[in-house]
C-alpha cells in the first residue's frame, strides 16, 4: 500500500479542476443556479472509485452529493469534508481568458472557481479515486458532501442537509472545508500557513426609514431618504471595539512568537493594536476579526426625482464575533436612532474551533511535511461557510483547503475576483498534504 497518492492523482486533480470549472455553476442568488450537472459529475467519479453517492435536492437542479467512505476503526468519529459546487458569477468581459473555459496555460488552470472551490472539490476526488486504487482506507469514516448553494444562502445546500438528512452525518464529530493552509507570504521571506479554526458570524442587516411623501420642491423634515442616510452614515463611521477571541488570541500568540514580539496584553486595547502595527503584512491575518464590522452596500428609495418617497430601504454587511451578538445589537439600536427600524434580513451562527485539539495538529503535520518552511498558524475567518450550517449537527469545523502558492500570486484577490486561477503546483501540493492529512485523522 503506497504512502502517498500515485501520478493519476496529480494528473487527475487537473482535469477536475478544469472540468468543474467549465461547468457554469454561477449562483446569482434567488434560486438563479444548477448545480446538477456539476453533482453529477462528482458523483460518478465518486462511484468509480466504490463509493455509494446519494444525490438529493431541496429544489430542482440545486443538487448535493453525500458519500460515506467507511474506516477501519469503527470506534473513531467520522470525519466531515466538504466542498461547495458553485460558484459566484462572472462577467466574460472582465477577463483575460473565459471564466467558465477551465483553461490550462503555463502551468496554471483558470476560471470561476479555481480557488472558490472547485480546486478544493478535484483535491477531494483526486485523492479518494487514488484510494480506491492503492486500497487504502482512513482510520476514521469520511463522509464527503459536495455542496449547492453555498454562496448564496445554504437554503439549497449545507443547511438543507443539516435539517433534513442529519442521518448522513450519523457520528461525524469534526470537519474541514474551506478556507486554510495557503501559502501566505509576509513580504519578508516567510511563508505562513494559516488554518481556519473559527468564523465570524453572519448578520446581513435590513434598514427602514419611513417619512412623509411630498414634493420634492417643499421643505420636508420628515424625509425618509435623510433618515436613513443619516442612519447608514453613522453606521459606516462607527470604529467597533477590539474583541479578541480564543482563535484570535492564539493567532497572535504564534505570530507574536514568530516575529519575536511581546504578546499582547487582553486588558489593554493599545497592546493589540501596537503589535498589529508591527506585524506589517502578516497583521492581514488577523486585522479583519478583532472586532465586530457593519458595513452599508446597497439603498433603495423613491421612483422620481421630484417625490420625496415614504419609505427608504438600506442593507449593511454584518459580520460578528463568537459572543458579542447583544453588544451587536444594541449597537446598531443606538446608531440607528429612533426614526430607523432594523432586522435581520440573514442571519448566521459564529464559530470557534479548539487550535489545541489533536486534529489541529494533524493539519499541521501534514503542511509541515511537505513545506517544512513554512509556518503554521490558526486564524479565524472574516466571512462564513457551509461549516455554519454543519455546526448545527454537532460538528466542530474547520477550513482547511491546502495550496503552495507564489509569492506573485495574491490568493484573497482571486475569491470572487477576475482572472481567478490557480497553479498546478498548488493543486499537486493540495492532493499530498490532504492525503497526507486524511490517512492520520
Amino acid at each position: 500500500m503506497a504512502d502517498q497518492p500515485d501520478a493519476q492523482a496529480l494528473d487527475e486533480v487537473v482535469t477536475f479542476t478544469s472540468d468543474l470549472i467549465r461547468i457554469d455553476t454561477g449562483n446569482r442568488g434567488g434560486g438563479d443556479c444548477r448545480e446538477r450537472p456539476a453533482a453529477e459529475y462528482a458523483a460518478a467519479l465518486l462511484a468509480e472509485a466504490g463509493t455509494e453517492p446519494v444525490l438529493l435536492e431541496r429544489t430542482e437542479g440545486r443538487t448535493n452529493v453525500v458519500a460515506r467512505i467507511e474506516g477501519t476503526d469503527p470506534a473513531a468519529g467520522a470525519l466531515l469534508l466538504h466542498g461547495h459546487l458553485d460558484v459566484v458569477p462572472a462577467e466574460a468581459a472582465d477577463w483575460s481568458v473565459h471564466p467558465f473555459s477551465g483553461e490550462i496555460r503555463d502551468g496554471v488552470v483558470w476560471g470561476r472557481g479555481a480557488v472558490d472551490m472547485k480546486n478544493m472539490d478535484a483535491m477531494i476526488l483526486a485523492v479518494v479515486r487514488a484510494w480506491a486504487r492503492q486500497g487504502v482506507r482512513p482510520r476514521r469514516d469520511v463522509v464527503i458532501a459536495f455542496t449547492a448553494d453555498e454562496e448564496a444562502s445554504a437554503e439549497d445546500g449545507s443547511g438543507f442537509l443539516a435539517d433534513r438528512h442529519a442521518g448522513l452525518f450519523e457520528g461525524c464529530t469534526e470537519g474541514v472545508g474551506e478556507s486554510g493552509a495557503f501559502t501566505f507570504h509576509d513580504g519578508a521571506g516567510r511563508q505562513l500557513y494559516p488554518i481556519a479554526a473559527g468564523e465570524r458570524g453572519t448578520a446581513w442587516l435590513k434598514l427602514t426609514a419611513r417619512g412623509r411623501a411630498g414634493h420634492g420642491s417643499k421643505v420636508n423634515r420628515d424625509n425618509a431618504v435623510t433618515r436613513l442616510a443619516a442612519a447608514l452614515t453613522r453606521i459606516g463611521a462607527h470604529t467597533w471595539p477590539l474583541r479578541l477571541t480564543p482563535t484570535v488570541r492564539a493567532a497572535l500568540a504564534e505570530l507574536a512568537a514568530l516575529y519575536g514580539l511581546e504578546p499582547v496584553d487582553p486588558e489593554n486595547p493599545e497592546s493589540t493594536e501596537a503589535l498589529l502595527h508591527k506585524l506589517g503584512p502578516a497583521a492581514a491575518l488577523v486585522e479583519p476579526t478583532v472586532r465586530n464590522s457593519a458595513n452599508p452596500t446597497m439603498m433603495r428609495a423613491g421612483y422620481k426625482v421630484n417625490v420625496i418617497p415614504e419609505e427608504a430601504v438600506g442593507y449593511v454587511d454584518g459580520r460578528c464575533l463568537p459572543g458579542t451578538e447583544e453588544e451587536f445589537r444594541a449597537t446598531l439600536d443606538r446608531l440607528t436612532g429612533p426614526d430607523v427600524e432594523w432586522e435581520f434580513h440573514h442571519r448566521e451562527i459564529a464559530l470557534q474551533a479548539p487550535v489545541d485539539s489533536p486534529l489541529f495538529a494533524r493539519m499541521r503535520a501534514a503542511v509541515e511535511a511537505f513545506a517544512p518552511e513554512g509556518h503554521v498558524v490558526p486564524y479565524c475567518m472574516s466571512g462564513g461557510t457551509d461549516a455554519k450550517q454543519f455546526s448545527r449537527l454537532g460538528i466542530t469545523c474547520y477550513g482547511f483547503a491546502p495550496l503552495k502558492l507564489p509569492e506573485d500570486l495574491d490568493y484573497q484577490a482571486l475569491f470572487h475576483g477576475v482572472d481567478e486561477r490557480v497553479p498546478i503546483e498548488a493543486l499537486h501540493f493540495g492532493v499530498r498534504v490532504l492525503d497526507r492529512f486524511l490517512r492520520t485523522a
